[in-house]
């Protein structure tokens, strides 16, 4: 999950890497730190923290280097502290490395180095990685990249690493495997990146680097070979990326920020895709596979958190509308369960970041076994998208802050379009079922407009709540995936604990649970289990809890049993899920800053997991 950054150019090295680090600090907050090239000498500068702390060191240092790299850290091998930051040196200091991923085989591999007289600073796997790179270049006498490329075939587990080199100044050795990165190309320079975020400022041409492929960079050259040294072409991409879009606008948070922008994200994952008026739905990143999904006997979805919320929602609507077979895997269980996977057999991958290290492997696997994979992934040229037969972009623009809001509507937005097109061939549902889907589905973005102005009361219900040490979140049908998601959200950014349930199973043991201090957050809009859920909210208020109701606008039961209520537009209970998680998303948002917490980057988590 941790972030790299590199240049090799004319320019000066070190604002380009503070400002790169800066906005890869979403995939990690640690530690920060740069190795620079100075005089000829390699000069590693690093604290544990954020990139703050590593500007707050080098304040009084003046910098002419035009080749460095630089390291934002989420933990894996050893604590955070200073020592275990990146960069890392070798043992004689004349190599340095970044390294997003963890190499398996540290513990052997660090044990026969430290036979041959090795000592280390550090707990991590990285210092032991760059330590077996110097054994390997002296013992065998190669070069720099002939000893990475050699150490790359004996080192088992996932990596994006770029090197330094004090002996080779102008060069930087870059390579990957199960961890992405990107190279954009300059005249005269170079940048590398864990992704585009650092690099649309200066460029928009690109080269997405493939899995065991090794990048020897100059300031005037690139060439790419795999591990056994056979040239890789370099094939260079378009950045479709604007520099506004990853600058937070006026909000004082990112997730602020993506939470009012779903109106906008919602519409663009829908634009040249739906015209409700002709009753036309174009999904063309499907089109090869669309008969094997049409008449597929089951499909199985693989993703991790939020996007797994999600892929829960699919599983109604697949099987509401297509009556196909749905199963939901966790992606880190997934590869580990010998699932039963068929030829033929439909995988959807559903993965934000498209670089989700279970999802991928969960795809391999699916993939080994003769199904064909549907990826539905936010960013372009992630390694999902390429891995997979086909799929369908979100086109949600990115998302920075940790805590997922608009790339989770944008998920039901791709996932419902594939759900309504499959039932219109396969005839599951009636033309004039479609074409009322279609103009609601058309019209969602309206709606969320009008449940985000709801803020001002969530607001206004936060200040009541912050202090709560549990909450519980109810709801049934298509709602319960969301009380999973809106439970989700408030442990990943205010630490209160929280649980999502099916609200019949309230009764199965959360129950117990419930007293005056439980705040109990209903998903009760209008739909067919409706008369269920006031139920339900009844027994809740018998046992004094407090009940939190997200009701449709016009309801005049709940309000009269509810605590506090908050009306969202009225809307097809398939597609309720993408207005009613609009309210979840802003009260976690204001009792986590209530509370005084990072809402960006929340303790412990980082965007992309790139680790398993």
């Amino acid at each position: 999950m941790c972030g790299i950054v590199g240049y090799i150019g004319n320019k000066p090295v070190f604002p380009i890497l503070i400002k790169g680090l800066k906005r890869l600090e979403y995939r990690g907050y640690d530690s920060a730190g740069v190795a620079l090239l100075e005089s000829d000498q390699l000069e590693l500068y690093k604290k544990k923290g954020k990139v703050s702390e590593l500007e707050k060191l080098t304040e009084t240092s003046s910098f002419s280097a035009t080749v460095g790299i630089g390291h934002t850290r989420w933990a894996t091998h050893g604590e955070p502290n200073d020592r275990n930051a990146h960069p890392h040196y070798s043992s004689d200091q004349k190599l340095a490395i970044i390294h997003n991923g963890i190499i398996e085989n540290y513990g052997a591999l660090k044990t026969e180095l430290a036979e041959k007289g090795y000592e280390f600073r550090s707990d991590t796997d990285t210092e032991v990685f760059i330590t077996f790179i110097e054994d390997i270049k002296k013992t065998l006498d190669l070069s720099l990249e002939d000893a990475v490329r050699v150490a790359l075939t004996k080192v088992v587990g996932a990596y994006a690493i770029v090197i330094v080199s004090q002996d080779e100044p102008g060069k930087l050795i870059a390579a990957r495997k199960g961890s992405p990165m990107v190279i954009g190309l300059g005249k005269g320079e170079y940048y590398i990146a864990s992704d585009a975020s650092p690099i649309v400022e200066y460029t928009n041409e690109v080269v997405y680097m493939e899995d065991e492929q090794i990048a020897i960079i100059t300031k005037d050259s690139l060439d790419i070979v795999d591990t056994k040294d056979v040239p890789q072409k370099a094939e260079i991409h378009k950045l479709d990326l604007k520099l506004e879009s990853i600058e937070k606008g006026g909000y004082e948070h990112f997730m602020l920020k993506e939470i009012f922008e779903q109106p906008r994200s919602i519409a663009d994952c829908m634009r040249g895709r739906i015209n409700a008026s002709e009753g036309l739905l174009t999904l063309g990143g499907i089109r090869n596979y669309s008969e094997a999904l049409i008449n597929a006997e089951k499909i199985v979805i693989v993703a991790c958190g939020t996007s797994w919320h999600a892929g829960l929602v699919a599983e109604y609507i697949f099987e509401d509308m297509c009556r196909i077979p749905v199963e939901v895997e966790y992606a880190s269980e997934f590869r580990y369960r010998n699932p039963v996977i068929r030829e033929g057999d439909i995988v959807i991958a559903i993965s934000q970041s498209g670089e989700t290290a279970d999802t991928l492997a969960a795809i391999e696997l699916a993939k080994s076994k003769g199904a064909i994979v549907f990826g539905v992934v936010n960013t372009v040229g992630s390694s999902i998208s390429r891995i997979t037969h086909e799929g369908a972009y979100l086109h949600a623009g990115p998302e920075i802050g940790v805590a997922s809001t608009k790339a989770f509507t944008a998920q039901l937005t791709v996932l419902a379009m594939i759900a309504l097109r499959v039932a219109s061939r396969k005839g599951t549902i009636s033309e004039s079922k479609y074409l009322e889907l279609l103009v609601d589905l058309e019209n969602i973005p309206n709606k969320v407009s009008e449940a985000l102005k709801s803020d001002d009361k969530v607001k206004e219900i936060s200040a009541l709540f912050k202090d709560a040490r549990n909450f519980l979140y109810l709801g049934r049908g298509y709602n319960f995936p969301v009380a999973l998601e809106g439970a989700l959200k408030l442990k990943e950014i205010s630490y209160i604990h929280a649980e999502g349930y099916p609200a019949a199973e309230m009764k199965h043991g959360p129950i117990a649970l419930i007293d005056e201090n439980m705040p109990v957050v209903f998903i009760a809009t209008r739909d067919s289990s409706y008369d269920k859920i006031v139920s339900n909210i009844q027994e809740v208020k018998s046992r004094k809890g407090k009940v939190i109701a997200i009701v449709t606008e016009g309801d005049v039961l709940i309000p009269k049993m509810a605590d506090f209520t908050i009306e969202v537009p009225a809307t097809h209970e398939a597609l309720m899920p993408l207005v009613s998680v609009i309210p979840l998303q802003l009260l976690s948002y204001h009792i986590a800053v209530m509370r005084g917490a990072n809402v960006d980057q929340p303790r412990n988590l980082a965007k992309s997991v790139t680790v398993e």
